[in-house]
């Protein structure tokens, strides 16, 4: 098995981290927060006292943090690229810019270090379940020395593309998602305020042509769907700030590219809306509460 260094175990790098020590890799890992760190140790890895500390010795080193200036910062500013042994392979599953992951696997190519992109798709159920989907940029080479640890922690693993291109990906998927969910929550809304129940009107968009990842899978009203935020008081999975900064980064994607994203835009609006009234660190589907909603 592998020695793997980890760095950043928030609310899905650490089911990822989980499940590489369960399929018996070595795993030494590093975050800010000690409870993060502790769940780990009690797993069966081991703590680092730095990020430095982190990756020597190790074979593969992944990432998964918060966003563009978190991965510079880390492997650019602090140069934790100097760190690793050329001859390993780099995996950042963060969700990030891609002129950032551009620029980063541009400085780890130029010390001769294989590198991919790997944002994942799937949420915290799917972290936990270990079955994410991961969308990858890079070369064939990186990314079959990456597969057989990414198979560890995801289901489906998608080659977008050269680097950056499993972050270009990910955020038309995060756009797409960020849509689905304020759509979704407005019908919910609009069903329950004309005397709907909503897990009959959910059973109803599920299998009519309005059937989405959403009401199938996610439900974001209260009761609906046992084990989802919605119905633990919109409690873990992806942040709306989280979600917020995704849809930050499509705007930025759609600016650089002269393309068009209306929809995208709108969404971004109501996630900041919801977000300036108090709610960026409740789950994204907690946005069915700027339609009047409040979870009882």
């Amino acid at each position: 098995m592998s020695s793997i260094a980890f760095i950043g175990l928030g609310n899905m790098g650490a089911p990822m981290a989980l499940n590489l020590v369960k399929a018996g890799h070595h795993l030494t890992v590093y975050d800010l927060v000690p409870a993060a760190v502790r769940t780990l140790t009690d797993a069966g890895a081991r703590a680092a006292a730095s990020a430095h500390e982190a990756v020597d010795g190790a074979e593969v080193v992944i990432t998964m943090l918060p966003a563009s200036k978190h991965v510079e910062s880390l492997y650019l500013e602090d140069d934790l690229l100097a760190r690793i042994d050329p001859s390993k392979l780099v995996i950042d599953c963060s969700t990030i810019a891609p002129d950032s992951a551009r620029k980063v696997a541009a400085a780890a190519q130029a010390r001769g270090l294989a590198m991919v992109d790997a944002p994942v798709s799937g949420g915290t159920a799917g972290a936990a379940a270990g079955t994410l989907t991961f969308i990858v940029g890079g070369t064939d080479e990186a990314l079959a020395r990456a597969r057989p640890v990414l198979e560890q922690m995801g289901k489906n693993i998608f080659h977008a593309g050269p680097s950056g291109a499993g972050q270009v990906a990910k955020i038309c998927n995060n756009m797409l998602l960020g849509i689905l969910m304020a759509g979704t929550s407005e019908a919910l809304a609009l069903g329950v305020a004309n005397g709907l129940d909503p897990k009959v009107l959910s059973d109803i968009i599920a299998k009519s042509s309005g059937r989405n990842w959403a009401t199938e899978l996610y439900n974001p009203w209260p009761g609906v769907m046992p084990n989802v935020p919605a119905s633990k008081d919109y409690a873990g999975g992806f942040g709306v700030d989280l979600m917020l900064k995704d849809l930050g980064l499509a705007a930025e994607a759609a600016l650089a590219a002269r393309a068009a994203v209306p929809l995208g835009e709108l969404a971004r609006n109501l996630y900041a809306l919801h977000s300036q009234g108090g709610n960026g660190k409740l789950d994204f589907s907690s946005i069915v509460r700027l339609y009047g909603h409040k979870a009882p």
